[in-house]
């Protein structure tokens, strides 16, 4: 099949967080451009489902399980890519959460710290593993998948905003740094994407919602873009505002 129909043949893609929601999306809408994808997440039986559904439709897929709040995992996760293919491509930290809502005085201490470990930590520690094999091959993307409340934050959100916050300032150091080597460093800032991580709420209307393929498209643009231009920084908003009044 010609390269217009595949863009990304064979080439390597680690996603995390891609067991489901918005990172399966992400690794089928890669997979399906050509992409050799590298699927990380806790579940082991969500990724295999996820590889299944890739191979059936004549992709490629790898199945990595990471708990990406662990450093050794992390660092077994970039080590297994990178010696099974020898470089990485494209690299989505996608892994994200929030606790659950809670004023500062109120929060706790173990969530503020599971949420910056998986969201800002996560992004930081996996990028600085993959970053060399980049700079060496003098190429690749980087996809960090934000938020809204990366660009603003709200009451009873502090350590989530906190965490996004420093997504999107630690990408735009990163890539100034390496951006004469051809890396792109890009945050894609979704606001309200129906996936479970949105409980069932009567104030939101989940049809007004994003979807996950929506962030994917975005994802899949960024990795498919000229080598001479770098999508920084992409906010996605919903058409309509899918909070009923």
């Amino acid at each position: 099949m010609s390269s217009e129909l595949l863009p990304l043949v064979d080439r390597i893609a680690l996603i995390t967080g891609a067991s489901r929601g918005i990172g399966r999306a992400i690794a089928l809408r890669l997979a399906q451009a050509g992409a050799i994808t590298i699927l990380a997440a806790r579940t082991e039986r969500d990724l295999s489902a996820v590889a299944d559904t890739i191979h059936t439709s004549g992709g490629k897929a790898l199945v990595v399980p990471t708990d990406v709040t662990d450093d050794q995992q992390l660092a077994t996760l970039a080590d297994t890519t990178l010696t099974r293919f020898g470089h990485i491509d494209i690299l989505v930290n996608n892994a994200g959460g929030g606790p659950p809502r809670a004023s500062v005085t109120k929060a706790r201490i173990p969530d503020w710290e599971w949420t910056l470990r998986t969201n800002l930590w996560a992004t930081m520690r996996l990028t600085k593993l993959v970053l060399p094999a980049m700079i060496e091959g003098h190429g690749g993307a980087i996809i960090n998948i934000c938020s809204l409340a990366g660009l603003s934050g709200r009451a009873g959100e502090a350590a989530y905003a906190a965490a996004k916050f420093g997504v999107r300032g630690f990408s735009q150091s990163v890539f100034a740094e390496v951006q004469e080597y051809g890396i792109k460093v890009s945050t894609i800032c979704p606001g309200y994407v129906d996936t479970a991580l949105i409980p069932p709420n009567r104030r939101v209307d989940r049809g007004k919602m994003l979807s996950p393929a929506d962030v994917a498209e975005a994802v899949y643009m960024v990795a498919v873009s000229p080598a001479r231009s770098c999508p920084s920084e992409i906010i996605l908003q919903p058409q309509h505002d899918p909070l009923k009044t």
